[in-house]
């Protein structure tokens, strides 16, 4: 697709490009500050929970969030992403597995990341043929995706790979707050959808502080850690909203309706009471110097998602359950 043919070192910097200069004094004022030792919690063992059946068919709603075409199709153009991004986080990490071998606690860890994030493309490729169903051109954009990922491997260092592999594991690790943080968020979500995140958003979770762990271990520096979750974030955000767009425009809406579309769910995203609001600070302390992610706990009601999955072995009813139990 011409739409998708940006290469990727000119997005990267397109991508740096679009920081203010007011965020850049905000990061560097944080990364700054001394270190405090902060206390980590304990992580919760990390399980690949497999064959999860959550009823991924045609009766899910086009419009399955809210009956709403643009909050419906940011979380899609995020959650199309996930199998070839699962791939590439798998490959950076892996690229270090020599230098890690005297570790073996740290080589578990990256077995069951792998089964894990393994586990969460299959699950997301059926959810990818869904929207191919409705006439979304998702083959073509996972095919782009695809090439820009084997760009990314081939073109940047592979300490900048694991370095952004750490950063886009620390924003999917927030999806637990984002989404089950507060009912409202998803409480008109179909379930199946719903249970689908609640799954995802938990073993992301988990597993978040192990291509972190690797990157501590190999010695990635600092400037190189802050400068990739720059690169992460931009194209995070920027390439999410360009494929929303891209969806809705197939979706069959007009110019101006997307651009109204669009106006309505920002501040949805982004606004004071918006679903990134509880972010910020987890997002800012990547920037402490002396940062680990088990720094932040786990989401408070984790262990009910964990127990209710573990007595009735239902990723539909434990999905509810983790629902239930937000604020």
């Amino acid at each position: 697709m011409k739409r998708f043919g940006l290469r990727l070192p000119d997005m990267a910097h397109q991508a740096l490009t679009m920081l203010s200069h007011q965020v850049l004094i905000t990061l560097a004022a944080q990364a700054m500050r001394p270190a405090k030792g902060r206390p980590r919690f304990t992580p919760p063992a990390l399980q690949a929970r497999e064959k999860l059946d959550f009823a991924l068919d045609q009766s899910i709603p086009r419009y399955w969030l809210d009956n709403d075409p643009i909050k419906t199709r940011i979380v899609d153009a995020v959650m199309y992403t996930f199998p070839e991004g699962e791939r590439y986080f798998i490959s950076s990490v892996r690229l270090f597995r020599d230098q890690i071998s005297d570790d073996a606690a740290l080589l578990a860890a990256v077995r069951e990341f792998s089964r894990q994030e393994g586990q969460h493309g299959l699950v997301h490729l059926q959810f990818n043929q869904l929207l191919q169903d409705q006439g979304l051109p998702v083959q073509q954009m996972v095919a782009r995706q695809r090439e820009l990922m084997n760009q990314c491997l081939e073109r940047w260092t592979p300490a900048f790979n694991l370095a952004y592999t750490a950063g886009c594991e620390h924003l999917t690790a927030m999806m637990a707050v984002c989404f089950f943080g507060r009912q409202q968020v998803l409480a008109q979500a179909d379930p199946r959808v719903r249970a689908m995140l609640a799954w995802h958003a938990i073993e992301e979770m988990e597993h978040k502080a192990v291509a972190y762990d690797v990157m501590q271990k190999v010695k990635v520096p600092y400037l190189t850690r802050a400068r990739a979750m720059l690169v992460v974030s931009a194209l995070f955000f920027g390439y999410s909203l360009y494929a929303a767009d891209c969806m809705l425009r197939h979706d069959g809406q007009t110019r101006r309706q997307r651009l109204q579309l669009l106006t309505k769910g920002l501040p949805w995203l982004l606004g004071r009471q918006g679903i990134l609001a509880p972010l910020k600070q987890q997002w800012l302390d990547y920037f402490r110097p002396d940062f680990h992610p088990w720094q932040h706990p786990a989401i408070s009601h984790y262990a009910i998602w964990r127990d209710t999955y573990e007595q009735t072995g239902d990723a539909l009813k434990a999905g509810d359950a983790l629902w239930q139990a937000a604020a």
